[in-house]
């Protein structure tokens, strides 16, 4: 079922104002691992993360089949697509410019009194 079918309409897409403001992408999502961990342990859940990922980019359809048997008559067309947003090539090396979007969000976030306490983003490869 669209948007559209269900009644509802786009107010704005948030991702298409994001890197036209800004000229970054939209966070969606993160991995987030304790502080506190070892520095092996951490780096050893990042790999694993990695080659997961990596796993079903290279897989993408078996993948996706997989994920399908979860969703409530999605349209396959639709969550390719929507899996596409998601799982990228971001989602494995995310360069310079995830971190810097992520931190701007969070900025935002504090600047507009949603977040109580400034947050500084740490990313670990």
């Amino acid at each position: 079922m669209t948007y559209a079918k269900a009644g509802f309409h786009n107010v704005v897409d948030l991702g298409r104002w994001f890197k036209d403001t800004y000229d970054l992408p939209l966070p969606l999502g993160a991995n987030i691992l304790r502080r506190d961990l070892d520095p092996e342990m951490s780096s050893e859940c990042c790999r694993l993360m990695r080659e997961s990922i990596e796993y079903a980019l290279d897989h993408r359809e078996e993948a996706l089949n997989y994920a399908l048997q979860f969703a409530r008559d999605v349209d396959p067309q639709l969550a390719e697509k929507f899996v596409g947003m998601y799982v990228n090539h971001h989602t494995v090396d995310c360069g310079e410019v995830v971190p810097k979007a992520a931190q701007k969000l969070l900025d935002m976030g504090f600047e507009a009194g949603l977040i109580p306490h400034r947050v500084e983003v740490e990313f670990i490869r």
